[in-house]
């Protein structure tokens, strides 16, 4: 009954994004709904580029096992990653008008730098949504009582979310995102309502959290502790701000103060939220202290659902659930989309020159058709760790993109030759580190931002660019 109660909540989603899906006239529509959404709609999808599958079944896990130090990465890196974009970088980006990114990189530097780095921010995605993947597999799994295996809940699950995404791109992720962060927000107080009244009141589950030291994440004073909690902060704080996702909703945006705030916002909201799902599960290590520990041994992200499939009255059950797939649809479809964009617009484009509109727009879909594929292969052969997934998702931009974006947008000098040495570094001090010294006593893409930064500063300074200090108009009007 359960399991047919979420199908039927799935035939709805879709029927949403259908119904957005004729809003699509042209690419510009697809891509970034036509630059007309309000702050409303413009603050619940960058809420959801975070409260993802991560959130709810990864985190929780997470913090289950290391209490907050597990959980610097995320939500304290990636809610200020948000924040960083919208009170830095959305409102000089918004200014441009521009599809993407890697449009940036071909503007302020050349043909080769968007190539490369659009490259990198695609090959960044297969971890991200793999994550939101693997995640749907768990919950038909699940609710299928095993029935249903991970793969097949997987196939399911990401069927659903192609078929809305491949027709109505970003207007279907703005207008089913704003429906499933109303099932997301009520469903999810509704439950950890209830668990908390069943693990004795707030009072002591929070008292119980302090005392297990849970709430500890500040890192010891050792060089090594503060450079492996450095790492995990900067990797989403800096390294998912030069991503497709977050600056397709800033882009969404109908004005520069919707641009903004909707992101600045969308970012604290997150992480007020997301402290919700780590209430919950807290409060199920309390209510069934056996069963978590079994869980736990066996795979944490199944504390959760499995909780709430044993401990919950069945009306309950069909909320959470509901709210759980919301979760991850909403930023399955916008991470789905982000890469295809990105690949078409950048890097085929390149290779096919003079797309008109019509083209762009087919050759987008058939993009996020092949993308799809390529995202259940990984997420079929990963490890099924959806915090690690996400954690290493963003170590490939952190090390090669952050910097040439950062330093194109407020650094006048920098230059090509600065670009080109900075993604040549960045990625391949980061690469060498992971392959011959992966046992080293801290992240290797820390390594990978300093080169990068060398990279920019030395390049731009030996060759600058013969018009770098107004190069297309971008300093003279933006930086």
């Amino acid at each position: 009954m359960l399991l047919s109660l979420v199908l039927v909540y799935l035939v709805f989603s879709i029927a949403i994004g259908l119904y957005a899906a004729k809003k699509v006239h042209s690419a510009s529509d697809y891509i970034t709904a036509g630059r007309s959404l309000p702050m409303p709609m413009v603050m619940a999808m960058v809420f959801a580029t975070w409260f993802g599958a991560e959130t709810v079944l990864g985190i929780s896990a997470t913090f289950l096992d290391e209490g907050f130090r597990g959980l610097i990465s995320d939500p304290l890196g990636a809610a200020l990653c948000l924040v960083l974009f919208g009170l830095v970088f959305a409102l000089p980006l918004y200014r441009l008008k521009l599809m993407t990114l890697g449009d940036f990189f071909h503007i302020r530097y050349n043909k080769r730098t968007e190539l490369v780095l659009s490259l990198c921010i695609v090959l960044s995605y297969l971890g991200w949504v793999s994550a939101q993947v693997t995640a749907l597999g768990l919950v038909f799994n699940v609710l299928s009582e095993g029935s249903i295996s991970m793969t097949q809940g997987m196939l399911i699950g990401t069927a659903v979310v192609l078929l809305y995404t491949l027709f109505g791109g970003m207007w279907s992720v703005a207008v089913t995102t704003c429906v499933q962060m109303v099932v997301i927000v009520i469903g999810l107080f509704l439950v950890t309502s209830t668990a908390s009244d069943m693990a004795g009141g707030m009072t002591e589950v929070i008292s119980r959290a302090a005392a297990e030291g849970k709430f500890e994440w500040l890192p010891a004073l050792d060089l090594v502790d503060i450079l492996g909690w450095m790492a995990a902060l900067f990797t989403l704080a800096l390294g998912s701000i030069p991503q497709q996702d977050v600056f397709q909703r800033v882009n969404t945006s109908k004005n520069e103060t919707v641009a903004v705030w909707a992101t600045t916002l969308g970012g604290i909201a997150y992480f007020l939220f997301a402290a919700v799902p780590l209430y919950l599960a807290y409060s199920a290590s309390l209510i069934d202290p056996s069963q978590t520990a079994e869980l736990m041994a066996q795979d944490s992200q199944l504390v959760l659902p499995t909780f709430v499939a044993t401990h919950m009255p069945f009306w309950l059950q069909a909320v959470f659930f509901g709210a759980l797939l919301s979760v991850i649809m909403s930023t399955a479809s916008s991470t789905l989309l982000a890469p295809s964009v990105t690949f078409t617009e950048n890097v085929l484009k390149n290779f096919v020159p003079n797309m008109d509109d019509a083209q762009l727009l087919k050759s987008t879909r058939i993009t996020v058709f092949v993308m799809t594929l390529l995202v259940l292969a990984n997420a079929t052969m990963s490890s099924g760790d959806i915090h690690a997934m996400v954690e290493n998702a963003y170590r490939i931009t952190l090390a090669g993109v952050f910097v040439p974006l950062t330093a194109g947008l407020f650094w006048r000098k920098a230059s090509n030759l600065g670009a080109t040495l900075s993604m040549s570094l960045g990625l391949g001090g980061w690469i060498f580190m992971e392959v011959f010294f992966s046992d080293v006593s801290f992240e290797p893409q820390l390594v990978g931002l300093l080169l990068s930064f060398i990279g920019m500063v030395s390049g731009s300074v030996l060759a600058p660019n013969p018009d770098a200090a107004n190069r297309h108009g971008l300093a003279a009007r933006h930086l």
